[in-house]
């Protein structure tokens, strides 16, 4: 296992960053202390206004897929740009691509005008062949890390399986809170044990890119732990869970993709409307969308 060395964030103005983490097919850069605190403490009053929620993994009422259980997701969710429920399993090209990504609500203006920096970054440090024909950051989750108490007890729900990122093109995550130790990792077979490609601690208002066939197609990449503050709860306050690490994660969704509520076929519709119902409690752009179906 290597670590690699870190870049400080420079101006916005500046015409070149440096590239410190370049590989052969892949690419990942890690800037540490990337938001100002005035954009940090944007995002963090951002956070007071919304209302993660708990998904089930397969849709209630339909026959589960052979050999599995239903289960609730580790971890609350919350996306930006498009939400791609849980239920009606995840973007994944070329094949799985339709009826995956509902219209959600937009960036609010502290992460668009984070995202036009990060944007024009990427395409100053990655090369065209990276970056697929219209190209934007337009989708983003944002998981919450941290201990779901049951029982009484906190359990530790801060860890990430191996697993890969579908969407076409670089990857972009700013975090907040406690460290995490993210990794790629090759695929392996049950039993196996391979030593991480790379290991990268995330720290609090860092910015993170990484794409490329190596990083995004050939291996996968996981959150192996998160250092544990008994003191940090970061905002919204989610019942039964306590927060200590938020990580926005930015994507590319193509907008042909990406489907209005509304327009959303049944069965489709009917798995979901649940949950934008209960996001249409507190979110103006959700309610919007189910009053349009009506």
């Amino acid at each position: 296992m290597h670590f690699r060395r870190t870049s400080s964030r420079p101006q916005r103005s500046a015409a070149r960053d440096s590239v410190p983490n370049a590989e052969r097919n892949g690419r990942h850069y890690y800037f540490r202390n990337y938001l100002s605190r005035s954009e940090r403490e944007r995002i963090v009053e951002f956070l007071t206004t919304i209302a993660p929620i708990w998904e089930l993994r397969y849709p209630e009422g339909r026959p589960l897929p052979p050999g599995q259980t239903q289960r609730r997701l580790l971890r609350p969710v919350y996306w930006l740009g498009s939400w791609q429920f849980a239920c009606l399993d995840y973007y994944r090209p070329p094949r799985h691509v339709h009826n995956r990504c509902v219209e959600a609500e937009p960036f609010p203006p502290v992460l668009a005008e984070i995202l036009a920096d990060v944007e024009a970054r990427i395409r100053r440090l990655f090369p065209p062949s990276d970056i697929p024909r219209g190209y934007r950051l337009n989708t983003c989750l944002v998981n919450f890390y941290g201990s779901r108490l049951e029982g009484g007890r906190a359990v530790d729900t801060a860890r990430v399986g191996e697993h890969r990122d579908f969407e076409p093109g670089p990857v972009a995550s700013l975090s907040l809170g406690e460290r995490a130790l993210f990794q790629f990792v090759a695929p392996r077979r049950v039993g196996e044990c391979n030593p991480p490609l790379l290991s990268q601690w995330l720290e609090d208002g860092s910015l993170q890119l990484f794409g490329g066939t190596l990083y995004k197609d050939r291996v996968l990449h996981r959150v192996q732990r998160v250092t544990r503050n008994p003191d940090l709860d970061l905002p919204p306050r989610i019942p039964g869970f306590r927060t200590r690490r938020i990580n926005f994660t930015f994507r590319f969704v193509p907008d042909e993709h990406v489907v209005p509520f509304a327009r959303l076929p049944e069965p489709a519709r009917s798995d979901v409307i649940g949950y934008v119902s209960e996001l249409a409690q507190r979110s103006r752009f959700f309610r919007a969308a189910l009053d349009t179906k009506r």
